[in-house]
C-alpha cells in the first residue's frame, strides 16, 4: 500500500491494526470476566482443572482488558491523535510496527503463561521476568516513536491531549520498571527485590499508578481529543485543562497507601496516603467537569449521535467513580469497605464506565476516518451498544455496592460476649445473589462487545485500499 511510504500521508495502518486488536481483545477479556463472574455463582464451573481455576484466571482477564484492550485503545487513540494534532507523519513506521506487534507478543505470553500458574504475584504486575522485559523494550519503544513525532511536529503548540498521553508513557514506565525489579531463580519464577511492608508499598504505589496513569492520565488524553472532535464545539476552558494536568499528576502519585490501610505499612504513610486520595478529587472533578462543560451549546446532539453519548456518560462514571475513591480512602469507611465487594464495584465503576466508554466512543470516532468510511456500518447497533453498556455496567455496580455494605456490615457484627455475630460461610451466601446480578450485568457488556466487533468488521469489510489512502492524506496548513 502507498500510504506505507508516503511522507505526505498518516500513518494510519498502525492505528487501523491496534483499533481492530482493541476490539478483538476487549470481546475476550470481558467474556473471560463474565466466565470467572459465574464462577462465583457455580463454583463446579472451575472444571475441576488447575489451568480454568479462578485463582489462575482472573489474573488473565485483568491484564486482558487492562493491557489488551485498554493498551491497544491508548496505542491506536495516541498514534491517531498525535499525528493529527502535530500534522506530521509518525517519526518511524518500523518502530511503530514493533510496538504493534510486540505489544500483541506480550498479550500472547499472558494468555499462555497465567493459566499455567507462572505469575509474579503481585496484582496488574503478575507477568514474570522474562516477559517484563519485553514488555519494558516494547514501552521504550512506544516512549520514542510518540515523543519523537512530537519533536518533528509542524505546529508551535503540543496540544493538551498530548500532555496526558505523554505523562502515562512516562510514568508507566517509571511504574513498570519500579515494581517489576526481580531476583529470578529459573526462566520462569522470580522473587521480588523487595521485602515485607516496602513490598507492599512498592506494589501498591505502582498498583494505584497503574490506575492514575494507565487507566486515568491516558484516557483523558483520549476525552482532550475525542469529545471536542464529537461535539464539534472547542474544549471549554483550555487554562483548566493545564490545571488539570499538572494537579493530577502531581498529586495521582502519593494515593497508593489508602490500598494499606490496617496493615503493617505505617500509620503516618496510610494517613498521607489518604490525604492525598481526598485532595485528588478536585483536579479529578476538574477534568470532568471541563469535558462536561465542553457541550455546551451541543447537548441537544446527545438526542441523537449515540457516540457522544459513550463519551458524556464515561465522563459521568469518571466523576463519580473519582468522587467514589477518595471516599474509600478514608480510614473509618475503608474499615466498612476494605476486602469487600465494594472495591470491585468501585474498580468497575472506572473500567467499565469511565475507561471501556470512552474507549469505545474514541473508537466508534475513529474507525470510520482511518478506514476511509463516512461513519460505522449501523448507527442502530452503537445505539443498541450504548444501552446495553450502560445497563450493563450500572447492574454490576449496584449488585457489587450491595454485597459489599452487606459483607462489610456482616464481618464487623458481634454479639453481646464479643463472638462474631456470622461466619464467613453465611456472609458468602448473603452475597450469592449479588455475583449472580453482576454476572447479568457483566454478559450485557459482553453482548454490547460483540455488537461492536460485528459493527467493526461490516466497516472495514465495506473499506478500500484507496479510501485508506485518501482517508491518510495531511491537509496543507489546516489544524486538526
Amino acid at each position: 500500500m502507498s500510504t506505507a511510504i508516503s511522507p505526505t500521508a498518516y500513518n494510519y495502518k498502525v492505528v487501523r491494526q491496534f483499533a481492530v486488536m482493541t476490539v478483538i481483545w476487549g470481546v475476550i477479556g470481558m467474556s473471560l470476566g463474565v466466565f470467572i463472574a459465574a464462577q462465583l455463582v457455580w463454583p463446579e464451573l472451575n472444571l475441576g482443572m488447575e489451568w480454568t481455576s479462578f485463582g489462575r484466571l482472573r489474573p488473565l482477564h485483568t491484564n486482558a482488558v487492562i493491557f489488551a484492550f485498554g493498551g491497544c485503545a491508548l496505542m491506536a487513540t495516541s498514534f491517531y491523535v498525535v499525528q493529527r494534532t502535530s500534522q506530521v507523519r509518525l517519526i518511524s513506521d518500523g518502530l511503530a510496527a514493533f510496538v504493534f506487534w510486540g505489544w500483541q507478543a506480550v498479550i500472547v505470553a499472558a494468555v499462555i503463561t497465567l493459566p499455567m500458574g507462572f505469575t509474579g504475584s503481585k496484582e496488574y504486575a503478575e507477568l514474570e521476568w522474562p516477559i517484563d522485559i519485553l514488555l519494558g523494550i516494547v514501552w521504550i519503544a512506544y516512549a520514542v516513536v510518540f515523543f519523537g513525532t512530537i519533536v518533528k511536529r509542524q505546529t508551535k503548540h503540543i496540544y493538551v491531549g498530548n500532555w496526558f498521553y505523554g505523562a502515562f508513557i512516562l510514568v508507566t514506565a517509571m511504574l513498570h520498571i519500579v515494581n517489576s525489579a526481580a531476583v529470578p531463580v529459573s526462566l520462569f519464577k522470580s522473587y521480588s527485590a523487595y521485602a515485607g511492608a516496602t513490598d507492599a508499598m512498592i506494589q501498591w504505589w505502582y498498583g494505584h499508578n497503574a490506575v492514575g496513569f494507565f487507566l486515568t492520565t491516558g484516557f483523558l488524553g483520549m476525552m482532550y481529543y475525542f469529545v471536542p472532535k464529537q461535539a464539534e464545539r472547542p474544549i471549554y476552558s483550555y487554562r483548566l485543562s493545564i490545571v488539570h494536568f499538572w494537579a493530577l499528576i502531581t498529586l495521582y502519585i502519593w494515593a497508593g497507601p489508602h490500598h494499606l490501610h490496617y496493615t503493617a505499612l505505617p500509620d503516618w504513610a496510610q494517613s498521607l496516603g489518604m490525604a492525598m486520595s481526598i485532595i485528588l478529587l478536585a483536579p479529578s472533578w476538574g477534568g470532568m467537569i471541563n469535558g462536561m462543560m465542553s457541550l455546551s451549546g451541543a447537548w441537544h446532539k446527545l438526542r441523537t449521535d449515540p457516540i457522544l453519548r459513550f463519551l458524556v456518560v464515561s465522563l459521568a462514571f469518571y466523576g463519580m467513580s473519582t468522587f467514589e475513591g477518595p471516599m474509600m480512602a478514608i480510614k473509618t469507611v475503608n474499615a466498612l469497605s476494605h476486602y469487600t465487594d465494594w472495591t470491585i464495584g468501585h474498580v468497575h465503576a472506572g473500567a467499565l464506565g469511565w475507561v471501556a466508554m470512552i474507549s469505545i466512543g474514541a473508537l466508534y470516532h475513529l474507525i470510520p476516518k482511518v478506514f476511509g468510511r463516512p461513519q460505522m456500518h449501523s448507527v442502530g447497533l452503537i445505539n443498541a451498544h450504548f444501552w446495553l453498556a450502560t445497563i450493563g455496567t450500572v447492574l454490576y455496580i449496584a449488585s457489587m455496592w450491595v454485597n459489599g455494605i452487606t459483607q462489610g456490615l456482616m464481618w464487623r457484627a458481634v454479639n453481646e460476649d464479643g463472638t462474631l455475630t456470622y461466619s464467613f460461610v453465611e456472609a458468602l451466601e448473603a452475597s450469592h445473589p449479588g455475583y449472580v446480578v453482576r454476572m447479568i450485568g457483566g454478559a450485557f457488556f459482553v453482548a454490547g462487545m460483540l455488537l461492536m466487533a460485528y459493527n467493526t468488521y461490516r466497516t472495514v469489510r465495506a473499506a478500500k485500499a484507496s479510501e485508506y489512502e485518501a482517508a491518510a492524506q495531511i491537509p496543507a496548513g489546516v489544524a486538526h
